[in-house]
């Protein structure tokens, strides 16, 4: 008890801290006093080992990991809840949203989901010349990034080409903040080409947005729809994600004696334990929480009947190479075709599993498999199914070694290409590679520019400037900063290799 409280003291003590990220971290370490819930010694002893890991969500799930609001309910009905007529102008419609996302949890504290922007806003903007929803969104942007200093705080928009979703692009690129995240749902049918070339511009620009590949994301779904959300994770329209867990694939690899005992036996009996541990979480969740008989259910906002599970994997390109190694194989996860089929194999296995297991109190009755990006603690593990830091091929290359995977994870994928600052002066370089990526079955494009402060992490955004601050004991507003701070001394985020990009490169690719 007497380490407990020092470790508090140390948190109100702490001078990097904002008061609002003291709350935050106390409320976390006063959630963990509870006794987790009840988990199999089996399932308990690989969570301790993190073999299979909960990701730090906390020891009584009183909220879900991400939730999604069908934002235009409020919108149309207004809230008795929140007391909010229904909106009527654009000044309203911004107005509304403004206060309905501080009612959202997450995982975080704060929402990780603000809506497919322009089709919310859309409606409003009858009689609204361009020029005054600049204006408005602007300050909106603004707005979000000072009050919601999050970095997993995400905006969609697309497929069409709007004067909505083309503003917010150009603010965006402008301002060049943290939050909110960005993704532009891509319809090469729908969206046109003029669309793709300035969120490609904006990429050079910011790194922002992602490209997602909304065909393919929307045959995964319903006809209510998806987002994405926080880094590029996709779920259910008026749902979300009830928790995430996730399977260490190196030490999966390293207990086993090969690639038989791999797949045969090591392999089942962790995603088994995984299983176990979600399902666990799930039920406190659904039967202690008391979290569904809330307005956000009563008005409609969410239903609880679409919320998943995110059964996620990481160290994919470990668990390949330690797989090798124990076979007496020299070639490397990204660069030898056998190696690289072989993790295609695993990602086959995995989908089966999770499409094989029903979970109760879960979006049609089984999780969504998803390529996790990893923790800013995680050591000696590379994100989801990416190639190890630092040793990148050429960007062609990248995504054919690493497009057959994308088939098998409907809950989120997501590579990050790292390109040299020269693409600034061959823009449409940037936007010929996302076309072909998509093309390959990416299900979504990310581009970190080497010489741009803003840069991505594991999918979320930080400044370089804000680093250094941190590390010179300035603190940081934005609470993302800390986890990004630890992630470049930990994991080696900032080792990425910059690698040059050029037509050259690929003479009819995409097309």
């Amino acid at each position: 008890m007497q380490e407990f409280v020092q470790k508090l003291r140390d948190i109100t003590n702490d001078a990097t801290l904002s008061p609002g990220q003291k709350a935050h971290y106390l409320s976390l370490e006063a959630e963990n006093i509870l006794a987790y819930p009840a988990l199999d010694a089996e399932t308990q002893e690989a969570l301790d080992q993190r073999v299979i890991c909960d990701m730090y969500e906390g020891h009584a799930p009183y909220k879900p990991r991400y939730v999604l609001p069908d934002y235009s309910i409020v919108l149309a009905n207004g809230s008795e809840y929140l007391e909010l007529p229904v909106a009527e102008t654009l000044d309203e419609a911004i107005n509304t949203l403004m206060i309905a996302y501080h009612h959202v949890p997450s995982v975080t504290g704060m929402p990780v989901y603000i809506g497919q922007l322009d089709n919310l806003l859309l409606p409003f903007c009858d009689g609204v010349s361009d020029e005054d929803i600049y204006k408005k969104i602007k300050l909106f942007w603004r707005y979000l990034d000072r009050t919601l200093p999050d970095a997993f705080m995400h905006a969609n928009i697309g497929p069409t080409n709007n004067r909505v979703a083309r503003t917010i692009l150009r603010v965006d690129a402008e301002l060049k903040q943290i939050a909110p995240n960005l993704t532009l749902l891509y319809d090469s049918q729908v969206s046109g080409e003029e669309i793709l070339a300035i969120a490609s511009n904006n990429i050079v620009e910011c790194s922002k947005p992602h490209i997602a590949n909304h065909p393919v994301h929307a045959d995964a779904f319903d006809e209510r729809g998806y987002g994405i959300v926080s880094c590029y994770n996709v779920l259910p329209i008026a749902g979300g994600a009830s928790t995430l867990t996730r399977v260490n694939l190196k030490e999966v690899a390293l207990r086993s004696s090969g690639e038989d005992d791999f797949f045969s036996d090591l392999l089942p009996r962790y995603l088994e334990l995984n299983f176990r541990l979600a399902q666990a979480r799930v039920d406190h969740l659904f039967g202690e929480s008391n979290f569904f008989h809330s307005f956000l259910v009563e008005e409609g906002w969410i239903e609880p009947d679409r919320f998943t599970v995110m059964f996620g994997i990481f160290a994919m390109a470990e668990a390949v190479n330690t797989l090798q190694d124990k076979e007496g194989r020299e070639g490397r996860y990204g660069f030898d075709e056998e190696a690289n089929a072989l993790g295609y194999r695993i990602s086959r296995m995995l989908a089966e599993a999770v499409d094989k297991r029903p979970l109760d109190n879960v979006w049609r009755g089984r999780a969504l498999l998803h390529s996790q990006a990893g923790l800013s603690n995680d050591v000696g593990t590379t994100p989801g199914v990416r190639i190890p830091y630092g040793t990148e091929p050429d960007p062609v290359t990248h995504v054919q070694a690493l497009a057959p995977h994308h088939e098998y994870y409907p809950s989120g994928i997501s590579e990050i290409l790292t390109v040299d600052e020269s693409i600034k002066n061959n823009p449409e370089a940037m936007l010929q590679l996302c076309k072909g990526a998509l093309s390959c079955g990416f299900r979504e494009f990310t581009v970190n520019v080497a010489s741009n402060d803003l840069v991505r992490v594991t999918g979320y955004m930080v400044r370089l400037s804000d680093i250094m601050k941190l590390k010179e004991q300035q603190g940081s507003r934005t609470n993302t900063t800390v986890l990004g701070a630890e992630a470049a001394d930990i994991t080696g985020i900032l080792d990425r290799k910059p690698r040059v990009v050029g037509n050259e490169l690929y003479p009819g690719y995409g097309q």
